[in-house]
């Protein structure tokens, strides 16, 4: 006897379900050779859906340049193009290698990159190290002697001394940390203040036993961490992949399981649909700049941080973080009717992420397709603002372009099949 087939609805709530289950656990700092499977010395990773190398262009074209250098893969810009061009050093995108890259998203092989495990599912992801405040930074576009010093310096103290405090805790899972910093104010995208506190608490058993052998470098590690309120976002976001990836191929749910763009497009990818990424324009935006820059100057170079809204933080959890709107702008009317929005076009609430404004009702969790293209209200999300000449220059929020949405509607077995 054939089992009744399951409604698209079905299993979209029980795709809702695992993203609800999902327990991410940090469990390691490596360098990406060793902790990413098929790494290689010769790959470089970027953000968003692949390109071909030509394409790639402005600050995300002049960040991967700056990676091949950063890995002594060649000695001048010329030779780091010329590289490229042959072939020599790759290109692909960190998605395809369990991975999610803030703004252009460089992965270099020494890189250090944090190794987190989905306790329920199996699955794995990783996110790569805060480079720190300067905004002049990589995955901002820039490179120059500064930004190397600064990655050197990730490389040789911070990451070494976060990855032994980590293993000597056993890991540290995620989920509670992002829960409880939801309710300290943090939405976990473009502000992460308390969670990186959390965190920091989390590890002080094993940084105190450390310091007795190496108290200058905790010392200085620890001080970093908790000075640089971002750090936590490169975990949340290292978090939310783990989580989507439990949704990854299951069949007949519309729920997206990643958002990223390059400097070209934003692209979805959506859990029925395997791994197929559906490409539309650059995202629609509106947000606040520092002072002595204006609308001219901004420009796409890439973004996977998007992850965090996938499963339901970010922009469908900005209610939590009111204090946003001196960074980003807007207002706390605004973020509400915004959060709100979100519910709009989502298969679920989450059980654990809630939002103590709206009575701890669970965030707004799944993006469903269909429902974007029956209500016209396209999924938000919080980002920092990239500049024409490199480094960041504001920030505010973007809107995911409904082209994504009706090219993977398009695809659907039989078209919409309804409930």
């Amino acid at each position: 006897m054939t089992a009744p087939t399951r409604t698209r609805s079905e299993a979209n709530a029980e795709a809702v379900e695992r993203l609800c289950a999902a327990d991410p656990v940090v469990v390691d700092v490596q360098p990406a050779l060793d902790a990413i499977p098929g790494y290689s010395r010769n790959l470089v990773l970027t953000s968003g859906a692949p390109l071909p190398w030509p394409e790639y262009a402005g600050g995300q074209r002049d960040a991967i340049i700056g990676g091949v250098l950063f890995e002594g893969l060649a000695a001048t810009r010329e030779e780091a193009i010329a590289a490229l061009d042959a072939g020599e050093v790759r290109v692909r995108s960190c998605q395809d290698f369990g991975a999610v890259g803030s703004l252009a998203g460089i992965y270099t092989a020494s890189m250090p990159v944090f190794v987190v495990q989905n306790a329920v599912h199996g699955n794995r992801a990783f996110c790569n190290f805060y480079e720190g405040k300067d905004p002049r930074r990589l995955n901002y576009g820039c490179y120059d002697e500064g930004v190397h010093e600064r990655l050197e310096h990730v490389n040789t103290v911070y990451a070494p001394v976060v990855g032994e405090a980590i293993r000597r805790t056993g890991g540290v899972p995620l989920k509670p940390l992002i829960a409880k910093g939801l309710r300290m104010g943090d939405e976990c995208h473009s502000r992460n203040t308390a969670s990186s506190l959390l965190f920091v608490r989390e590890l002080l058993g094993a940084a105190m036993d450390m310091a007795g052998s190496d108290t200058d470098r905790v010392r200085e590690t620890f001080l970093h961490v908790a000075d640089n309120d971002y750090f936590f976002l490169r975990l949340s976001m290292a978090a939310g992949k783990a989580i989507a990836g439990s949704i990854d191929g299951f069949a007949g749910s519309s729920v997206v399981s990643a958002m990223a763009f390059s400097c070209k497009e934003f692209a979805i990818r959506v859990a029925g649909l395997g791994g197929e990424w559906f490409r539309g324009p650059t995202p629609v935006h509106e947000g606040k700049l520092f002072p002595g820059h204006d609308e001219s100057e901004i420009t796409w170079m890439g973004g996977e941080s998007p992850i965090t809204e996938t499963v339901g933080l970010g922009g469908f959890a900005q209610a939590c973080a009111f204090t946003l709107q001196e960074y980003q702008g807007g207002s706390p009317d605004t973020m509400i009717a915004r959060n709100l929005e979100m519910y709009q076009i989502t298969a679920g609430e989450n059980t654990t992420f809630r939002i103590p404004v709206f009575g701890f009702r669970g965030t707004p969790t799944g993006v469903d397709v269909f429902k974007v293209l029956e209500t016209g209200v396209l999924p938000v999300m919080d980002v920092g603002l990239a500049g024409r000449d490199g480094g960041q220059i504001g920030a505010g929020v973007i809107r995911a372009p409904r082209e994504c949405f009706e090219r993977a509607a398009s695809r659907w077995p039989g078209g919409d099949p309804g409930d």
